[in-house]
């Protein structure tokens, strides 16, 4: 037979294991609450920082889409003062070989040395037009006159094409 002793052993030992598996139990829970506490803290924290993150992106491309709307702004701009600054050479270049052509303008040059007495020579004496005072100077011919203009014309639309690309290049780094 089982002595009292055993039997009070026996109970002792199951109210130790009881007691031991209670407080076991109690820990566990409390450490599992703890952890899920700190992993909700933790979660919290990273989606914030996404969010946050996710702003500043934002808030970025806003930018740089306003600063890319702001240089094509700029470009347009440069671009119509372009393009009106040559629409407007070419007319003054167009009117200019009108009047050529029709002889209501006449170009002449300087002469280094006058003819003498050739008489093909313009008189040195100058119209309220003229430029230079008491120099000879001789009358070029027409359809030269029309070659030198086109020069000219082609040299006006390098020059402003020239400064629109140097407009340009100033509004890209701004």
């Amino acid at each position: 037979m089982i002595s009292a002793r055993t039997i009070g052993a026996a109970v002792s030992l199951a109210l130790v294991a009881w007691a031991f598996w209670g407080t076991y139990e109690h820990g566990r829970s409390t450490m599992d609450a703890e952890w899920q506490a700190k992993s909700e803290k933790q979660a919290n924290a990273f989606q914030a920082e996404r969010e946050a993150a996710a702003v500043a992106v934002i808030n970025w491309q806003d930018a740089e889409q306003a600063r890319r709307r702001a240089l094509e702004d700029r470009l347009q701009a440069n671009d119509k003062t372009h393009h009106q600054e040559l629409t407007n050479a070419q007319a003054t270049q167009a009117r200019l070989r009108d009047r050529l052509a029709t002889s209501d303008l006449r170009l002449s040059v300087l002469l280094a040395a006058p003819a003498q007495g050739s008489g093909c020579g313009v008189p040195a004496t100058t119209s309220a037009g003229g430029v230079v005072h008491g120099a000879a100077r001789g009358e070029l011919d027409p359809a030269a006159a029309q070659r030198i203009v086109a020069i000219t014309d082609d040299g006006d639309q390098g020059l402003i094409a020239l400064q629109a690309c140097q407009a340009y290049v100033r509004a890209l780094d701004k």
